[in-house]
């Protein structure tokens, strides 16, 4: 078997799903999104039409993912994280070219019940703190937190990765 899909799970016809991926309970993929290699999908997990993921991502139980939002490789999304793609929405007033993109780059992670408003790029190796709400670009190898989301200078956070 290429992927493993729980019997819950309902993967739409004309998904990409990458080798070694394991998608889980009551998830939701979409027809044409891809997903790369040996990636985790938590329970619950609505994965909307269009959207990238990268190789080695995991995705926690209660993650929404729509349309416009591009996950670099290993990237870390923490339970109940919410992605957003319109900033003005409303219910009689919608197309596809309301989507404003959402970028998280290589390595980043993205702390529980977080939203990602539209229209920003999370940077590599990024930390998002739990709840926040990121409203602006985050810088790579910066963490922030809070509403909105903030860079705290006495954070502070290495993996050991040279940022020259």
């Amino acid at each position: 078997m290429k992927y493993f899909k729980d019997p819950t799970a309902i993967v739409d016809e004309g998904a990409v799903i990458g080798e070694g991926t394991k998608i889980w309970h009551w998830t939701h993929i979409r027809e044409s999104a891809r997903i790369g290699r040996n990636c985790t999908i938590g329970q619950g997990v609505y994965i909307d039409r269009d959207v990238v993921i990268g190789n080695g991502c995991k995705i926690q139980n209660d993650v929404s993912i729509y349309k416009g939002v591009t996950l670099e490789d290993h990237i870390f999304v923490g339970p109940g994280v919410k992605f957003t793609n319109d900033k003005y929405p409303r219910a009689d007033m919608w197309d596809d070219s309301m989507i404003r993109p959402i970028v998280v780059k290589h390595g980043a992670s993205i702390g529980a019940n977080s939203t990602i408003i539209c229209g920003i790029t999370i940077g590599e190796h990024a930390i998002i703190g739990a709840g926040a709400v990121v409203t602006h670009d985050v810088e790579p190898h910066t963490t922030v937190k809070g509403n909105p989301a903030r860079k705290n200078k006495n954070d502070t956070f290495s993996l050991g990765i040279s940022t020259k």
